[in-house]
């Protein structure tokens, strides 16, 4: 059986370090870390992550200011609003919830956050930086940059001479994964819908990462004995054993037989999910240290 790696208890290791660097900052520099989290419109899953975020960031001692804008706030008033936040010396990270209403180009909302407070790592700049080496700099999405930590806690942080495979080719997940796998060494191929013998391809994978959105389509038999298995879906499924119309969260591998085979695991929930927000904050804490000049935390 495979070892789990427990998303949930690696995050809040992260998060007592932010709290504890945040702390210093504060004693030390008098600087309090600041995030801005805006959504418009009423997107029930948005809603519950927002208030997620805010309840870490302020368990963090973050200052965070949340900012609910009407269905139908237009994108020119959206975009006043974060050029606003962009001047703003308290807000060190900008965050927009996704996905906006369909009246607004979520590009152009994107693009107008600093570069320097783009703490979902999702700017041009920031993301270019990624793609050329630049990752010191750079501020890396928070989903991958979790799962690089969990990949990194159970394989170390030089995977040279190990295969990997992204099943997946987002912005926001596929790709910046594998730019972060190929700056550890790892040998690195992106597989998608249009890839042929996906199955075989995933085979070939010491470290298989599944971020493709379709409920348990990575079967165990897909999967090489021993590999380290990171599960990015969060899928919903009809649960009729548990009574008419119940539901329950599955990922897009088969965790009943991957985890026969594999060498680590990550479990849904309790996975990749718990570490997004905790690379948040941390992408907060290091805006702020940027933004006076001192030395970035390591996590």
């Amino acid at each position: 059986m495979a070892n789990v790696i427990d998303g949930k208890k690696l995050s809040e290791d992260i998060l007592a370090k932010v709290k504890q660097e945040t702390a210093v900052l504060r004693e030390q520099h008098n600087i309090q870390p600041g995030i801005a989290v805006i959504i418009v419109g009423e997107d029930s899953a948005s809603k519950v992550y927002v208030a997620s975020k805010e309840k870490r960031a302020e368990e963090c001692g973050f200052l965070s200011n949340k900012y609910e804008l009407d269905e139908k706030t237009s994108e020119s008033d959206l975009l006043a609003l974060v050029k606003e936040l962009n001047e703003d010396k308290n807000i060190h990270g900008i965050l927009v919830q996704l996905p906006l209403p369909a009246h607004i180009n979520a590009d152009h909302v994107i693009q107008t956050i600093s570069p320097d407070k783009d703490v979902d790592g999702f700017h041009y700049i920031n993301a270019g930086k990624l793609m050329t080496g630049a990752i010191e700099d750079a501020f890396i999405p928070c989903t991958p940059a979790g799962i690089m930590f969990m990949i990194n806690h159970g394989l170390g942080k030089d995977l040279s001479g190990l295969d990997a495979v992204v099943v997946g080719r987002s912005n926001i997940v596929g790709k910046p994964v594998a730019a972060l796998l190929l700056a550890a060494n790892a040998t690195v191929t992106i597989a998608h819908s249009r890839t042929r013998e996906i199955d075989d391809v995933c085979r070939s994978a010491d470290i298989l990462v599944a971020a493709v959105g379709k409920p348990e389509m990575i079967k165990g038999d897909w999967i090489k004995p021993g590999a380290t298995v990171i599960d990015v879906g969060i899928n919903r499924i009809p649960a009729p054993e548990r009574g008419q119309g119940k539901t329950r969260l599955v990922g897009d591998v088969e965790y009943q037989t991957a985890e026969k085979v594999a060498g680590f695991i990550t479990p849904v929930p309790g996975g990749v999910g718990p570490m997004t927000i905790a690379m948040l904050m941390a992408n907060t804490l290091k805006a702020a240290c940027k933004a006076n000049n001192l030395p970035l935390p390591k996590f």
